[in-house]
């Protein structure tokens, strides 16, 4: 069984990222967070955020690696060891160039697609096989304005767009907590 146990939210930390469309991981577990009444504590261990949500009697850790986006490896790697939980067991929430605004979408697999956080996430897991949540913040058009692009904050209809996809997908995990990525999938893919 490969349920979710651990849900990542990728970003930076500290405000001057807060409002970053590079965090939009963020924003997703800590909307997970809020829908669940439980407050994200540091966790030097695991060098990061983390806290515990119980659903249908299962521990679904949430994290926000406190290493900065290109390290994020580390800290999911930390507290997938100290809780034994396999890579298929992980749901990484990240920013997603090649999709709209507005655009949740859940994989399994698949390479890094220039994102830092996931290529040092498949270096430190051994193995791209974990589950991926990509929120859609749009492509500025160039790839030489990318990096900018991405630590700046959207326009506020984007990040109502992407607020929207965010709850849209937070409606599915009683799906991926459950085991069912296909149901998960079929729902947040094919809404109205």
């Amino acid at each position: 069984m490969s349920s979710v146990k651990l849900i990542v939210g990728l970003g930076n930390p500290g405000g001057q990222y807060e409002q970053t469309r590079h965090n939009a991981g963020f924003w997703f577990v800590e909307e997970v967070a809020r829908q669940f009444n439980v407050q994200f504590r540091p966790e030097t261990k695991f060098l990061g955020e983390a806290a515990r949500v119980q659903s249908n009697g299962l521990d679904v850790w949430l994290l926000k690696p406190m290493t900065f986006m290109n390290r994020s490896g580390q800290s999911i790697q930390a507290i997938a060891k100290f809780y034994k939980i396999a890579p298929e067991e992980i749901l990484v929430v990240h920013d997603e160039l090649d999709l709209d605004p507005g655009v949740a979408k859940l994989k399994t697999g698949g390479g890094h697609g220039g994102h830092n956080g996931l290529r040092d996430t498949i270096a430190a897991l051994g193995t791209k096989e974990f589950k991926r949540l990509r929120l859609g913040i749009g492509h500025p058009g160039d790839r030489n304005q990318v990096v900018d692009y991405v630590l700046k904050a959207s326009s506020k209809t984007d990040r109502t767009l992407i607020d929207d996809a965010i709850y849209d997908a937070t409606r599915v995990l009683p799906d991926l907590l459950n085991d069912d990525m296909a149901r998960a999938m079929n729902q947040l893919h094919t809404k109205a």
